[in-house]
Parts: C-alpha cells; sequence; structure tokens
C-alpha cells in the first residue's frame, strides 16, 4: 500500500528544497516513512548563527557551483542542514561554510528525530547580559562625549569604552561581515561592518557604538520573534508526555519513557491522560479530544479498533492500545517533520525577494559610494559630512526587514494550517491555493463519511445459497482496504471465509482471485459490463438501487453474476456547508468519482454540486483535471485513495483526506487535511489570501520605510540613529506583522 505513484511532474512541483544550482532536488513529501529512513542519506549539522533566510541564502552562495553535493536541506526551526554529498564533496562543503563565517557543528546519532531545541540554553550571559552591558557602556560613551567635548582623557576613555561596546555587541556581525567582504558578497552583516567601522573612524565613535548595540539587541528581539513562529508547531511536540504505562510479559505495568517503548507494545491512559504514542484501542471505550493533531472541535468516541494519536486527550474512560509507531514515527512526529520540510520549501514572494535583495545591497552600497564622492562637489558638503551621510545610508539600506519578512510569514502561516489539522507541504501551496478557480472532489471518504453500510445483498438465482454467496463475498472483500470492500465483509452476517488465491485489487474496477480453483470477482458496474455479463434485468435491478443513492458492487464469477451487495454511504455533516463555502469564494466544485452516475448525482445534489462525472478510472480522472484546468484555470483535486492519486499529483494542488486515506493519496497530495473535514479546502483558501496579503503588507512596509529614510539621508539630516530604528523598527514591524496569523483563526 506504501507504494509511491507520483507522477515526474509532482516530483517537479515538490522539489524546492535543495540548493539554487547544481544540487539533486527532493520531493516534499508527507512523511510515511521513519524520519531515521529519510534523512539516513545526509549528514546533518546544527549551524547556531543560522538564524534567518538571509543566512540560508549565503549558505547557498557559498556551496553554489561545488561539486558532488547532491542535495541541501535547511531546517531553519532547529538551526540545522542536511547536507547529501560524498566524502570529499562534504569536507569542501564544511570549509566553504565555515569561510562564510558560520560554524557547522554535526548533530550526533541520538539526535535523530528532528526535534532539537529550536535555541540553544547557554545562560543569561551569552543570551542578554553582554547585549545589556554593551548598551551600558555606548550609553557611558554618548555621556562622556555630551559632557566632556574637548577634554582629551575623556576622549580617550569614551573611545576605549565605545571600542569595548562594539566588540561586546558586534563580535558575531563583524566575523560574517569581515568573511563577506572577502568574498566580496554584501550583506546586511558586511553593511553593518562598513558601516560602524566608517563611523568610529571619522570620530563618531558613540554614535557607532550605539548603533552596534541597539543593532544586536533588536537582531535578539527580532530572532526571538521568529523562534516564536517557528516554534508554533514545534510547541505540539509537548503535548505528548514522556513516559507511557506499558503492560509487562508477566501482566504487570511499568511506566517506561516513550522512546523505549517499541511497537506492538500494549499501553495503558487513564481519564485525563493525553495518549503517549500513536496505537489502535484493544480494551475500553472513551472520548478522545483530537484537536492538537487534527483540529476536531469536538472529542470523537473510540473503541476496540479505532486509532488513538500521539499528543491527544483521553477524556472520560480508561483505555489500553496496541503500539503502532515509534515515538520518532508518531502522526504528531510526522506532522512536524512535514512542517520543518515545508518550511524549506521557498515560496514564490520569498524566491522573488531573495533575487530583488541580491539586486538591492549592492546597488545601495553603489549609492552610499556616490553619495560619499559627488555630495561634496553638488551640495557643498565636507568630504567627513558626506562619508558620514553615506554611512548612514548603508545601515539604512540594510535589507534585514526586507528578507525576513516573506520566511517569518510563511512559517506562520503554516503553523497556522497546521493547527488547524491542515499539513500544507510547502510555501508554495500556501501562496498558490488562493488562486484555485476549481475544485475536483472525489466522493467516497471525501463528501460522503467514507464508511458505507451494507443494506442489501440479493442472491441474482433465487434460487442459490445466500450462504454461500455470502461467504463468497466477505472472502474476497476482507482482502480489500476499500470502504465499499470494507463495507461488504463487516455487513455479511456469515462469519466463515475461505482462502483466496491470486488476489488482486483492480483500481477503479474492484477485486478479483480464486477460491477453490474457480476465479470470482466483486466488481463495479462498469467492469461487469466490460466482462459483458449485464442483462437487461439486472441494468433494472440496479437501477433501482442506484436511484436510491446506494453503490452495487456484484459479485460473480466467469460465466455470470452471482449476487448484488447495495451499499448505501451518508454525506458528511460538513460537505453541504464546505461546497457553499467553496462558491463564495468564488471556487467551482465538481464531483469526480468511480461510481456509477446515479448514486454520484444523488449524493452530488444533497451537497450541491451541479457538475458530476461518474464510472471513472484513475486515467480518467486524470483526464477530467487537464479538462478542468484548461476550462477554469488553477484546479485543486481532493481525494483519499489508491485510484486518486493520479489526479491529485496532476492538480495544481492536491488535498488528501488524512484521516481515511491511504499513504499513497498522502505522498501524492500538497496538502493533507487531517480530520477528513472537507470545510478545510475554503480554510485554506482563506489562509492562502491572508498570508498573500500580509506577505505583500510586509514587503510594502518595508521598501517603504527604507525609501523615506533613504530620501531624508540624502536630501536632509537623517542620523544613524535614525538609520538604526529605520532598519530595526522595519525589521520588527514586518516580524509581528507576519505573527499576527498564529492568532487569526481560519475558520470553524
Amino acid at each position: 500500500m506504501k507504494e509511491k505513484i507520483l507522477s515526474s511532474t509532482h516530483q517537479h512541483q515538490q522539489a524546492e528544497t535543495s540548493c539554487s544550482n547544481g544540487c539533486t532536488k527532493t520531493p516534499v513529501a508527507m512523511a510515511s516513512v521513519s524520519s531515521n529512513a529519510r534523512m539516513a542519506a545526509s549528514k546533518r549539522f546544527r549551524i547556531e548563527n543560522m538564524d534567518c533566510a538571509s543566512e540560508e541564502s549565503e549558505i547557498r552562495r557559498a556551496l553554489d557551483g561545488l561539486s558532488g553535493i547532491r542535495g541541501l536541506q535547511f531546517n531553519l526551526g532547529s538551526r540545522e542542514l542536511a547536507i547529501d554529498a560524498d566524502e570529499q564533496a562534504l569536507l569542501m562543503a564544511l570549509n566553504a561554510i565555515r569561510k562564510a563565517g558560520f560554524k557547522p557543528e554535526a548533530v550526533g546519532s541520538e539526535d535523530q528525530t528532528g526535534t532539537a531545541p529550536i535555541t540553544q540554553s547557554s545562560g543569561f550571559w551569552a543570551s542578554w547580559g553582554k547585549l545589556i552591558c554593551a548598551l551600558a557602556l555606548a550609553m557611558a560613551a554618548e555621556g562622556l562625549a555630551f559632557a566632556f567635548p574637548v577634554s582629551l582623557p575623556a576622549k580617550a576613555l569614551g573611545m576605549a569604552l565605545a571600542a569595548a561596546a562594539i566588540a561586546l555587541a558586534g563580535f558575531s556581525v563583524y566575523g560574517k561581515g569581515l568573511s563577506a567582504l572577502l568574498q566580496g558578497r554584501l550583506n546586511i552583516n558586511a553593511l553593518m561592518t562598513v558601516a560602524v567601522t566608517g563611523a568610529f573612524l571619522i570620530g563618531q565613535w558613540p554614535e557607532a557604538a550605539m548603533v552596534m548595540a541597539l543593532y544586536a539587541i533588536a537582531e535578539a528581539i527580532e530572532a526571538r520573534a521568529v523562534d516564536r513562529a517557528r516554534g508554533a508547531i514545534k510547541s505540539l511536540l509537548a503535548l505528548a508526555p514522556e513516559e507511557a504505562e506499558v503492560r509487562q510479559k508477566d501482566g504487570s505495568w511499568v511506566r517506561t519513557g516513550v522512546k523505549e517503548v517499541v511497537v506492538e507494545s500494549v499501553v495503558r491512559i487513564r481519564p485525563g491522560e493525553r495518549v503517549p504514542l500513536d496505537g489502535i484501542v484493544t480494551l475500553g471505550q472513551s472520548a478522545i479530544d483530537q484537536s492538537p493533531v487534527t483540529g476536531e472541535s469536538l472529542p470523537i468516541d473510540k473503541t476496540i479498533g479505532d486509532e488513538v494519536y500521539a499528543g491527544t486527550i483521553n477524556q472520560s474512560a480508561a483505555l489500553e492500545f496496541r503500539v503502532t509507531a515509534p515515538a520518532s514515527d508518531s502522526t504528531l512526529a510526522r506532522i512536524i517533520h512535514a512542517v520543518e520540510q515545508a518550511q524549506s520549501s521557498r515560496a514564490p514572494t520569498q524566491r522573488f525577494v531573495d533575487r530583488f535583495a541580491a539586486i538591492y545591497t549592492p546597488a545601495v552600497f553603489i549609492l552610499a559610494i556616490a553619495v560619499a564622492l559627488l555630495t561634496p562637489w553638488f551640495m557643498g558638503l565636507t568630504w567627513m559630512q558626506a562619508v558620514y551621510k553615506a554611512l548612514v545610508l548603508l545601515v539604512i539600506a540594510c535589507p534585514c526587514a526586507l528578507v525576513i519578512s516573506t520566511p517569518v510569514t510563511v512559517v506562520s502561516g503554516l503553523a497556522a494550517g497546521a493547527r488547524r489539522g491542515i499539513l500544507i507541504k510547502g510555501g508554495v501551496y500556501l501562496e498558490d491555493a488562493r488562486k484555485i478557480k476549481a475544485v475536483a472532489l472525489d466522493k467516497t471518504g471525501t463528501i460522503t463519511e467514507g464508511k458505507p453500510k451494507l443494506v442489501a445483498l440479493e442472491a441474482v438465482d433465487t434460487n442459490s445459497n445466500t450462504t454461500l454467496l455470502e461467504g463468497l463475498a466477505k472472502s474476497l472483500a476482507i482482502r480489500s482496504d476499500h470502504p465499499v470492500s470494507k463495507a461488504i465483509a463487516e455487513g455479511v452476517s456469515t462469519t466463515s471465509t475461505q482462502d483466496v488465491a491470486d488476489f488482486q485489487a483492480v483500481a477503479g474496477r474492484g477485486v478479483q482471485g480464486v477460491i477453490d480453483g474457480q476465479p470470482y470477482v466483486l466488481a463495479n458496474h462498469r467492469w461487469i459490463e466490460e466482462r459483458g455479463q449485464c442483462s437487461a434485468e439486472l441494468e433494472a435491478r440496479l437501477a433501482v438501487h442506484e436511484q436510491a443513492g446506494r453503490t452495487a458492487t456484484l459479485l460473480a464469477n466467469k460465466e455470470q453474476v452471482l449476487a448484488i451487495c447495495a451499499v448505501a454511504d451518508t454525506i458528511k455533516p460538513s460537505s453541504a456547508q464546505a461546497v457553499a463555502d467553496l462558491k463564495s469564494l468564488g471556487v467551482t466544485p465538481v464531483m469526480l468519482t468511480g461510481d456509477n452516475i446515479a448514486t454520484a448525482r444523488t449524493v452530488a445534489s444533497q451537497a450541491g454540486i451541479a457538475e458530476v462525472r461518474g464510472n471513472l478510472l484513475p486515467e480518467d480522472k486524470l483526464q477530467a483535471i487537464s479538462e478542468l484546468q484548461q476550462r477554469y484555470g488553477n484546479t485543486a483535486m481532493t481525494g483519499d485513495g489508491i485510484n486518486d492519486a493520479p489526479a491529485l499529483a496532476k492538480a495544481d494542488i492536491g488535498f488528501a483526506m488524512g484521516g481515511a486515506g491511504t499513504h499513497t493519496a498522502m505522498e501524492a497530495a500538497d496538502v493533507v487535511v487531517m480530520n477528513d473535514d472537507l470545510r478545510r479546502l475554503p480554510e485554506t483558501i482563506r489562509l492562502s489570501k491572508r498570508t498573500h496579503a500580509v506577505l505583500w503588507q510586509n514587503i510594502a512596509l518595508a521598501l517603504g520605510i527604507k525609501v523615506v529614510f533613504l530620501v531624508l539621508a540624502i536630501f536632509d539630516n537623517a542620523s544613524m540613529w535614525m538609520a538604526v530604528f529605520a532598519d530595526m523598527g522595519a525589521s520588527l514591524l514586518v516580524v509581528f506583522n507576519g505573527l499576527r496569523l498564529l492568532k487569526q483563526k481560519t475558520g470553524d
């Protein structure tokens, strides 16, 4: 069931995780395999001073052109970089990263879950103490310059205090700035290094010290705010308890660390406790609050055979469950991994901003040189005034606010969606969802509950042995995970089954196998027609069921149809509201189903869908998506089965129903709806529109503030103080504006 049928087109769409040039790009998919397997081909390194997208861009440029690097995976959330390369290329890459001013440290084998804390606890002095001390020294230098403007001893002491303040606050900035300058790169740190050094050398040492101290403090505040966005989804990890009560071989119960609990262990949870691991209930019945994982607002009743997820809350009664996944591969952990991978996928606006910043920074540097050289001739400034004005320009022009404006907004949007049970696999899909003009909807498990019930099993020949037919139908159905097959297997009264040889599921048609040497099929109407086994009498009987909204599945041998299994599925309570919401957003819903057209029309009318296509095979759904794209433009597909996977991959954005969906569908999709609520589709579109609006608000704020202060700096008296507030004020403004997405609700 876990085979991947991703089309090459979809793989290309999902490939925005690796380096910009020369590296193999790999798809970002829902992590249906363990985190260890996913990272096995790469070596992971923690880079403490890689704390925003500008540093990521610097590392990408440092590695650009190096041969032997197959892929890069940036995880800004935990400040990690995974490098997929051969041994020699890996050493060259690490050297290039160090030359760029970064210090990569290998992540130990004991830390392979990807759940390392975002920031390392390094004590008050390392985080805030030295910055506060630097600010105090800068203020003392300012005070001495103001109180004793002509005193040489005071000036010498002030310069010493200023130099100490710059050293305390700007050591990291100088390290990265000098490295960038030596390599001919003009980044934020390079601009600050030149500006502060120049101000100090022309005698503006109190201002230089204050600028560096304020810059470093604002950077620290900004980093803390950005970490809040990146940590919003990772905070879910704390919801899963660290210990589980596990049954031992002698029947006793012992509390054990969740990392030590093996698959197939039996775990007990009491009322009020959180579920420590994923599993299947083996004893008891209770209501579970699944909102941390699926976003469902109401508790879900769980009984024997139902799934439970790590991090959810047991509310009413004790439960025992069999563990189905280790702690590192629980649904909760996979959500975190998938969102971390999504953060690495650069959204279209982010790519635009990166390209713009690459041109903008050198252009402003050239402008500053022009100001320093030309304003004495054309504006009557002294050379010292001209140099000072140029240095002010450099500080104002730092593109930090512009560069940070997009990733913090995208990460906030991804986290906001995840909190509602909407797992979006990349910023590109978060941005592009607003462009959706049509949505193709599968019927079973998407619009309907996906839990149909057998309402009738009729023998075609009234003289047939009904018990024997029930046994044949159940023997075939029990081996399939299709909802209709499950309904037949659970609905027949007989408990006996027979061995089935050469069993095969035929996508879009049914299942087949050999029982006691005779071939049988459990087929839909279309397949029976293809086999030439339909008759006028059979068609009439099928029409009665289909007009009642039932799905008819037929048991047949190689000669004739033996029985009709009528299965009824009910529409989800949320489907009609979801369809209405999509229409209000200007999106056209279309039903695509492999079921017969009569049943499809009945369900579609209940949901409010006008356009219906039935009797579709997987390749037919694929063709239908192409037609919808030509007619409407950007088209999304929503489904949950193997037969939906090609269409999910073909669509501009694929939505998989994560609760009842197959692994294949979730792999092929770009968005996974964890609670199977169709209303999450219009919520995703609304979230995309809000994210896009905030992105451009941030870009407008960052550039607008820069332009105002640049004009002031050239034609008026703008000081370095004003420059710092222009730069870091804009940075903090766009960060907190982006964080607003975390507080906004996407809907009910």
